[in-house]
This record gives C-alpha cells, sequence and structure tokens, in this order.
C-alpha cells in the first residue's frame, strides 16, 4: 500500500517520538519518505532515537529538539527551529503523554494536573503553534492526536487525569477539524488499544495477573503490535486521505467493546488492596 515516497515532500514533527509508539509511528513515516523532527526532554533518548529514524528510511532527514510540550513559548520556538532546519513543516503528531494507575480519591491536585498539563495543554500548545505556522503562511497540512478508546463515550476507572485529558484532546480534534477545514488543515485522530510500551506498561500492567486479565479481555487475544498502528497513522497523514478530517480512528483489536480499558482491575481484588497496589507502583 506504501512506497518509499507517500510521504515525500513531508517533514512531520512527533512529539514524545523518543520511544514507544512515538518512535514506531517517526520510523513509519521514515520508511514512505518523510523527513522526521522528534521531541521530548531527554536528549541521550533522543539521540538514539534519531539515529533509527534515519536508518529506517532511505533519504529522511531526521532531527531531534529538547522541549517541555508544556511551554508554549518553548513549543513555538521549536516549531519555528524546524521550520528553519528543513524548509517547512507539513504534519504534527501530538503523541506525547503520561499515565498511572490510581484510585480517583487518592489523587492529588499535583498528580491529575501533571497528566492533564502534559496530554491535553501540551496537545493544544503544539496545535495552536503549527497551526497558526501553517495558516500565516497559507499552507495546508494535516494534525494527528493520539488519544485513548476510552475518550469517546465510556472513560475509564483509575485513570481518571488520562480520561479526562484525553477526552479534552479529541474534543480539540472535532472542532478544529471544523473550524480549520477552510484553511485545508485536516486535524484527525487514532485511539489506540492495548500497544504495550517500556515505560507505559511498567506502570499500568505491572504483574502477569493483570497482564493475563488484559490480554483475555480483548477479542483477538492479542496485543496490537507497533507497526500496525504506525501503518494506520502513516496513511492518516497521507494524501491518500485527503477527504478525511475530525475522524478518531480506533485500533484495539475489538476491546473497547468492553468499555473502559481498566476498569477489569476493579475485579480483582478489594477497593483496599487496590489502593495499596496503586500506591506501590507510582515511582519513586
Amino acid at each position: 500500500m506504501f512506497t518509499k515516497d507517500t510521504l515525500s515532500g513531508k517533514t512531520i514533527l512527533i512529539t514524545g517520538g523518543g520511544s514507544g509508539l512515538g518512535l514506531a509511528m517517526a520510523k513509519g513515516f521514515a520508511e514512505s519518505g518523510a523527513n522526521i523532527a522528534i521531541c521530548g526532554r531527554t536528549e541521550e533518548k533522543l539521540q538514539k532515537a534519531t539515529k533509527e529514524i534515519e536508518e529506517a528510511g532511505e533519504s529522511t532527514k531526521a532531527g531531534y529538539y529538547i522541549c517541555d510540550v508544556r511551554d508554549h513559548t518553548a513549543v513555538t520556538e521549536m516549531i519555528s527551529k524546524i521550520v528553519e532546519d528543513f524548509g517547512s513543516m507539513e504534519g504534527l503528531v501530538n503523541n506525547a503523554a503520561g499515565n498511572f494507575l490510581s484510585a480517583s480519591e487518592d489523587l492529588t491536585p499535583g498528580g491529575f494536573k501533571a497528566i492533564v498539563d502534559i496530554v491535553l495543554h501540551g496537545s493544544f500548545n503544539c496545535t495552536h503553534a503549527f497551526g497558526n505556522y501553517l495558516i500565516d503562511n497559507e499552507k495546508e497540512g494535516s494534525i494527528l492526536n493520539i488519544v485513548t478508546t476510552y475518550a469517546e463515550s465510556t472513560g475509564c476507572a483509575f485513570v481518571l487525569p488520562s480520561a479526562c485529558s484525553k477526552a479534552g484532546v479529541l474534543a480539540m480534534t472535532r472542532s478544529l477539524a471544523f473550524e480549520w477545514a477552510e484553511y485545508g488543515i485536516r486535524v484527525n485522530a487514532i485511539a489506540p488499544g492495548p500497544f504495550p510500551t517500556k515505560g507505559a506498561w511498567s506502570r499500568l500492567v505491572p504483574d502477569k495477573l493483570i497482564e493475563k486479565k488484559f490480554i483475555n479481555k480483548i477479542p483477538m487475544k492479542r496485543y496490537g503490535e507497533h507497526k500496525e498502528l504506525a501503518n494506520l497513522a502513516t496513511f492518516l497523514m497521507s494524501d491518500m486521505a485527503l477527504y478525511m478530517t475530525g475522524e478518531s480512528v480506533v485500533i484495539d483489536g475489538g476491546e473497547r467493546l468492553q468499555a473502559g480499558q481498566f476498569n477489569f482491575i476493579n475485579d480483582l481484588m478489594s477497593r483496599k488492596k487496590l489502593k495499596k497496589a496503586f500506591k506501590a507502583m507510582k515511582p519513586k
């Protein structure tokens, strides 16, 4: 379906592109001819990822930028630097995120704010800066937001900050898809189900019992593969999808049909034991 020039002539920024699903999408875009910019806060991780991205694409130019997406000024400066380095920018993937398990009554205001700042505010900051660049320069472009299967209608127990943030990003996706259509700016979303990544999975699925329950509730009885998500993202960012905007595409093996992704945890043990387990999972 894709060729080495499917995304040729496009420079795409992937936030949180130094690892996990962000890196998988970056490499998929590179294989299809795009130039790639990634951003994050850890330079060593970004350097390693940039090399992998360059190896994935035969003629790909790749670069990394140390940036905290929670800082609108820093994000605006990064967009300007990407345009300076690459000559233009045609695509943005809002992938940077955070999440952790907690009984909602045990959340601290700081813990809630930390996730909202990264996921919702960070996605807005990048979208706002990139959108204004496109509008000011009368350029068309594409924005892809990574949301969740529980952002649409079910919500999800034990990950309240993520559920609230991702629902906000989905609302932003549809609002801007309508508002910015006249500028030729497409805004879509992907709602992935379980696609294990080293960082997230150690916090969200920390032991074998939870993992077994998790897989058993997926109708396809398996996790998603990173390449499968990258393929969907490539299609949505390509000229094959020029008439798609305001859409959220679910890719989860049917798992959303069971309702909130982490609701099953409620049946594993008593509430008291759950709360104790959640606290033990928190990073030191």
